[in-house]
């Protein structure tokens, strides 16, 4: 996925997310379709239309629920048809990509694996897929950097005309016990460019697997760590973070003086 302009945003309610960022003084957003914790298929927009016309990149968010690897059909299926459904919907409104949790097998990372090609040789979508790695799960296909090469190994073989990429999270990455001063390095040794990162602090220590995100600075990672993988993997950046307006103002704020060290 080509990289795009220097811009920082937030997660966002999907109800009014262009004047969301502009209170927020964001340069994009991410919003859900649909329920985040649900398979029903995205409605359609009334604000379509303005979202498709807006210079502002929507990101789009796939439900959690979502599981292409695992081993029980009617889950695997399942997750399959509603992913098709958010990338039909993401075209909808031009989205500039839709992120999707890489997921997890019951019986085994190297299983799971397995399953991810298929699915991308089913899938039809004009819209870039952007895969996450995740925070904890047991047999988790992108938790630590060692499974996320094996991933990576299979769908870059995937014969499929998706463009497939690749975000970051950090809290994700704290979550899972990975050594922060060079995750940045190495994961771009395994998947290459990083095309999104969320920027996220933690609830919790490292390597217990919770999946909590906190305000930058305000967690468990250590603004420092923050600012350097924030510098390390360059822009688009988006903050997943707790609170109301004045806090993700302050999160922008801290990506924005994270980037503008570089120079």
């Amino acid at each position: 996925m080509a990289r795009t302009k220097t811009i920082v945003g937030a997660h966002v309610a999907p109800s009014k997310p262009l004047r969301e960022a502009e209170a927020i003084g964001a340069d994009c957003v991410q919003i859900f379709l649909s329920d985040p914790q649900g398979w029903k298929k995205p409605p359609p927009r009334k604000d379509a239309a303005e979202l498709r016309d807006s210079s502002l990149p929507v990101y789009v968010h796939a439900p959690y629920l979502i599981n292409v690897c695992s081993p029980r059909n009617n889950v695997r299926y399942g997750s399959r048809k509603i992913l098709q459904q958010t990338c039909d919907a993401a075209a909808e409104v031009s989205a500039a990509a839709v992120i999707v949790h890489a997921g997890y097998a019951e019986d085994g990372v190297a299983e799971g694996v397995g399953r991810w090609p298929r699915t991308l040789e089913m899938l039809a979508s004009s819209v870039p897929v952007l895969i996450e790695n995740t925070a904890g799960g047991e047999n988790a296909v992108a938790r630590r950097f060692d499974a996320l090469a094996q991933l990576w190994e299979a769908v870059s073989e995937a014969k499929t005309s998706v463009e497939v990429g690749f975000c970051l999270d950090t809290c994700h990455a704290h979550a899972a016990g990975e050594d922060l001063s060079d995750a940045v390095e190495r994961v771009r040794a395994i998947v290459g460019p990083i095309d999104l990162l969320h920027a996220n602090d933690s609830r919790d220590p490292a390597g217990t697997g919770a999946d909590r995100h906190a305000n930058l600075g305000k967690g468990e990672m250590g603004a420092d760590v923050l600012r350097k993988m924030i510098r390390a993997a360059g822009p688009p950046v988006l903050v997943e973070t707790p609170g109301g307006a004045k806090a993700m103002r302050e999160d922008l704020e801290f990506v924005r003086a994270a980037l503008a060290s570089q120079a």
